[in-house]
C-alpha cells in the first residue's frame, strides 16, 4: 500500500499554521453531511448481515475495484509520498509496479479457490486448509492490527487539519472518527464501497489539479524549472546496487511483491471488497480496475512531490524556512498556492483519504468479529436481527477503541515508530501462512505453530536488534527494516517445508 512505503510520521506542524476562510470550511462540512447523508440512505438497504458485509455481492466490478485501490491509499500516502519524491526519488513507484504481476498471481490462484468455497472472511479459508488455530491466530492479529491502524489514521489527518482548521486535535479526531462510524455502521459495505468512489474521485481530482497548476509553472520559459529536478535526480527509481541493507531497486521490489500479495490474499479490506461482486470473473475485474487506477495514481503522487522540487528551485517562490522536510511541502503548497474553494476541495480530499481507510477497518474487523467468533463459536443460529446488530455494535467498539489510541498518540509521537513495529510482528507469519495453504502444504498443528514463532521471532530480529553495543554486533540486524517481513515471510515456509521432509522421512521408515 502507499501508506505501508514511507512509515515516518508526519511532522509535528504546529509550528505551520495556514487557517482556512469561510467558503474551504464550508466546503469541508458540506463533506461531512454528505458522507453521514449516504450512510442514511443505504442504512434501509441494509437489513441482512450479508447486506452489510458484502452488500449483497450486488457492486459493480469498477465501484469494487475503486474501493480496493482506496485501501491502498490513505491520507499518509497524500502527504508522505509526494514527500518521498520531493526528499529523495520515484523509488515508491516499484511497490506499484510489482503489483501488476502480483495481481495476475491472485487472479488467476487465489481469487477462485475463494469464489468456490464461497469465503466472506478470507480466515475461513486457512481453517479450511491448516486448521482452525491457522484462522484464529491470523483474524486476531488483523482485529487488533486495524485498531492501531484506525488509531494512526486518526491521528495523523487530524494532525494535518490542526494546520488548516482552528480546532483542538482531540476534537478533530473525535469528529473525523464519529463521522465514520456513523456511515459505517448504518450502510454497512454499500456505504464503504460508494463512500469511497466518491471520495476517490475527489482525491484524483485534487491530485490532478494540483499536478495541473505545478506543471504549468515548472515547464514555463525561461526559467523551465523541471530541469532542476531532472538535474537533482529526483526521477530516479533508486538505487541498483544489489543489497538489502538499504533502500535499493531489489529491496522495493522484494517489498513490493510480498506486501502486495499480502493486501490482495490475506487481508480482510482488500478480499472483503472484491468479495462483494457477483461472479470471479467481476472479481478479478475489480482488482485489475483496481491496479490500472493505482499505477498511475502513485506516479502523479510522486510527480507531484517532484514537481514541488522544482516549483520551489525557482526564485519566484520560497519555502517556509520551518519546514524541513518532503512531508511539510505540499500541506504548504495547498496552503499558499491554490484558490479559495478548490484549496478546500483539496483538504477535503485528503479528509477523504483518511475516512476511506478508516470505514474499511471497522467494516472488516466487524465482519471478522462476526464470522471468525460470534457465528462460528457463540451464535451459529442467530437470528438476523441479531446478527446485524452485533455487526454494528462491534462497529461502534473498534471505532471507539481507534478513537482511543489515536489520543494516546496525541502526547507519544514515538508510539508511533512503536506501533509499525508491533503491527509487524502482528503480521508475523499471517503471508506464510496463506502461501502454505494455497499451495497445499500439509504440517501438523504444533509444527504450524512452530513455523509462526520462527518467523515472529525473525521479526523481532529484525525490529529491535539494531544498533547494538560492540560485544554483540554478530547479533545486529542490517538489512533494510521494510524486507523483515518478506524475511520472515521465507523463514516460516522453509521451516515448514523442513517438517514436510521430516514427515515424509518418518512416514517411509
Amino acid at each position: 500500500m502507499i501508506d505501508g512505503i514511507v512509515k515516518n510520521p508526519i511532522p509535528d506542524q504546529h509550528t505551520m499554521n495556514y487557517q482556512l476562510g469561510t467558503i474551504d470550511t464550508a466546503i469541508l462540512v458540506i463533506y461531512g453531511l454528505l458522507m453521514v447523508a449516504m450512510g442514511i440512505y443505504f442504512l434501509r438497504r441494509t437489513k441482512t448481515s450479508d447486506d452489510f458485509m458484502v452488500a449483497g455481492r450486488g457492486i459493480p466490478a469498477w465501484a469494487a475495484g475503486i474501493a480496493v485501490m482506496s485501501a491502498y491509499t490513505s491520507s499518509i500516502s497524500y502527504i508522505a509520498v509526494p514527500g518521498k519524491a520531493f526528499d529523495e526519488n520515484w523509488h515508491p513507484l516499484i511497490f506499484a509496479l510489482t503489483a501488476i504481476p502480483v495481481t495476475w498471481f491472485v487472479a488467476e490462484f487465489v481469487i477462485p479457490h475463494y469464489r468456490k468455497h464461497n469465503i466472506i472472511s478470507v480466515y475461513q479459508y486457512l481453517e479450511d486448509k491448516i486448521g482452525d488455530w491457522g484462522r484464529v491466530y491470523a483474524s486476531l492479529s488483523f482485529v487488533l492490527f486495524m485498531i492501531g491502524r484506525t488509531a494512526v489514521i486518526l491521528y495523523l489527518s487530524s494532525l494535518l487539519l490542526t494546520s488548516f482548521i482552528d480546532v483542538d486535535i482531540r476534537t478533530l479526531i473525535l469528529i473525523i472518527g464519529v463521522l465514520t462510524i456513523a456511515y459505517t455502521l448504518m450502510g454497512g459495505m454499500e456505504a464503504v464501497i460508494w463512500t469511497d468512489v466518491l471520495q476517490s474521485t475527489i482525491m484524483i481530482g485534487g491530485l490532478l489539479f494540483s499536478a495541473y497548476l505545478l506543471t504549468t509553472e515548472i515547464f514555463a520559459q525561461p526559467e523551465f524549472l523541471i530541469q532542476n529536478a531532472f538535474d537533482a535526480n529526483k526521477f530516479s527509481l533508486g538505487d541498483t546496487s544489489f543489497s538489502l541493507n538499504s533502500r535499493t531497486v531489489w529491496v522495493m521490489i522484494i517489498y513490493g511483491v510480498t506486501e502486495n500479495i499480502r493486501n490482495l490474499m490475506a487481508d480482510q479490506n482488500y478480499t472483503q471488497k472484491y468479495s462483494a461482486v457477483a461472479t470471479e470473473k467481476k472479481a478479478k475485474k475489480s482488482i485489475w480496475i483496481a491496479m490500472l487506477i493505482y499505477l498511475p495514481l502513485t506516479a502523479i503522487f510522486l510527480y507531484i512531490g517532484s514537481a514541488m522540487f522544482a516549483f520551489y528551485s525557482g526564485t519566484g517562490h520560497v519555502l517556509d524556512p520551518s519546514i524541513v522536510k518532503g512531508d511539510e511541502v505540499f500541506p504548504f503548497f495547498i496552503a499558499t498556492e491554490l484558490p479559495v474553494g478548490l484549496k478546500g476541495l483539496i483538504i477535503a480530499a485528503i479528509l477523504a483519504a483518511s475516512m476511506s481507510t478508516v470505514d474499511s477497518a471497522l467494516n472488516s474487523s466487524s465482519t471478522v468479529l462476526f464470522l471468525d467468533y460470534y457465528k462460528k463459536y457463540f451464535r451459529p443460529n442467530a437470528s438476523e436481527k441479531s446478527n446485524i446488530g452485533f455487526l454494528r455494535i462491534t462497529t461502534i467498539i473498534w471505532g471507539f477503541l481507534g478513537i482511543a489510541f489515536a489520543f494516546l498518540l496525541i502526547d507519544a509521537e514515538s508510539a508511533l515508530d512503536i506501533w509499525w513495529q508491533i503491527s509487524g510482528i502482528f503480521g508475523g507469519g499471517i503471508l506464510g501462512l496463506f502461501l502454505l495453504a494455497l499451495f497445499n502444504v500439509k504440517i501438523s498443528r504444533s509444527q504450524g505453530i512452530l513455523s509462526v514463532v520462527f518467523s515472529i521471532l525473525i521479526i523481532i530480529w529484525g525490529t529491535f536488534l539494531r544498533n547494538l553495543p560492540l560485544g554483540y554486533a554478530w547479533l545486529e540486524c542490517n538489512l533494510d527494516p521494510i524486507i523483515v517481513g518478506a524475511v520472515a515471510t521465507v523463514g516460516l515456509i522453509l521451516l515448514a517445508l523442513v517438517f514436510v521432509a521430516f514427515n515424509k522421512r518418518n512416514s517411509n521408515s
